[in-house]
């Protein structure tokens, strides 16, 4: 009798210690700030340890903390509100965390994509996770892809690229990597492939804030892929290269006017490049403005 108790009441002592830890924690985050309540996380090997038979269950409340977090401070940086940057940090040892867990999580890896690329600019840590994650989703397309555009995108590195893509083109069955990788050493040909691969982002995400964050920055490339179009057509026009965007506007290339939604104003950089004060987020309007205010 005394052995088969002794398992239950070894368990129930477990959950008694988790609960008297669990108590002081939740009613240290009701009292945080919305965008402060990422809090303290035990290391993937206690979590481990203390999550038994319910490390999905786990991991999914991991992932969707860092969700919920991120998701409030883009929601109110989009209506213009001053919030404190988000804890980039916390949020990558989060998802990491998760991942240890359940290393077939599918939101923990999109979502890490998401912000350690454009937002922490983390491009070889998000591309180790995508490492980890294809050796246990072998059947993601997603992964390999989302690995290929860091590669070829951000870290310039085109030879991993076309392996990534090429790798994404056998999983999906589709030509869409295997065009991208015949691409990848095309200079002139980044923007295009950033807005296939947001076009790819926005329409598989389902978390509506952030895939309001992928129209918006999708709409901002459009932008400048129409910018340098007009560019490339003044230069072949004039025979000169212009050096403001004034110029494509007043001649006619560039009609309409180009809008950046995150409220900056495009601008050409001189080797002709298409930039914006706004750096492509809500965040950089405002320094920018203060750089140039002084306030």
């Amino acid at each position: 009798m005394n052995r088969v108790l002794r398992p239950s009441v070894v368990m129930l002592l477990s959950l008694a210690c988790y609960g008297v830890l669990l108590g002081p924690f939740c009613a240290y985050m009701k009292q945080k700030p919305v965008e402060e309540k990422l809090g303290y996380v035990p290391s993937a090997t206690l979590l481990r340890y203390l999550a038994t038979d319910q490390k999905e269950f786990v991991a999914a409340s991991l992932v969707m903390k860092t969700v919920m977090y991120y998701g409030g401070i883009a929601e109110k940086q989009q209506t213009n509100v001053v919030v404190a940057p988000p804890d980039l940090p916390a949020m990558s040892r989060l998802l990491h965390g998760a991942v240890k867990l359940d290393p077939y999580n599918m939101d923990a890896y999109y979502f890490a994509q998401s912000f350690l690329t454009w937002d922490a600019k983390q491009y070889k840590l998000a591309n180790n996770l995508m490492d980890y994650g294809m050796k246990y989703r072998t059947w993601d397309w997603y992964l390999p892809f989302f690995a290929g555009f860091n590669s070829a995108y951000f870290l310039k590195d085109y030879s991993a690229a076309a392996r990534y893509y090429q790798k994404a083109g056998e999983l999906s069955g589709s030509d869409l990597s295997r065009l991208l990788a015949g691409r990848y050493l095309q200079e002139s040909g980044q923007t295009g492939l950033a807005i296939a691969y947001l076009t790819v982002m926005e329409k598989g995400e389902t978390n509506e804030a952030m895939k309001r964050n992928y129209h918006i920055r999708l709409t901002a490339f459009r932008e400048v892929h129409r910018i340098e179009v007009a560019r490339d057509r003044f230069k072949e026009a004039k025979g000169i290269v212009p050096t403001t965007v004034e110029q494509l506007i007043l001649g006619g290339f560039l009609v309409p006017p180009p809008v950046d939604p995150y409220g900056g104003t495009f601008y050409l950089e001189p080797d002709g490049k298409v930039a914006t004060t706004s750096k492509f987020a809500f965040a950089g309007v405002k320094n920018e403005k203060r750089q140039h205010t002084g306030e």
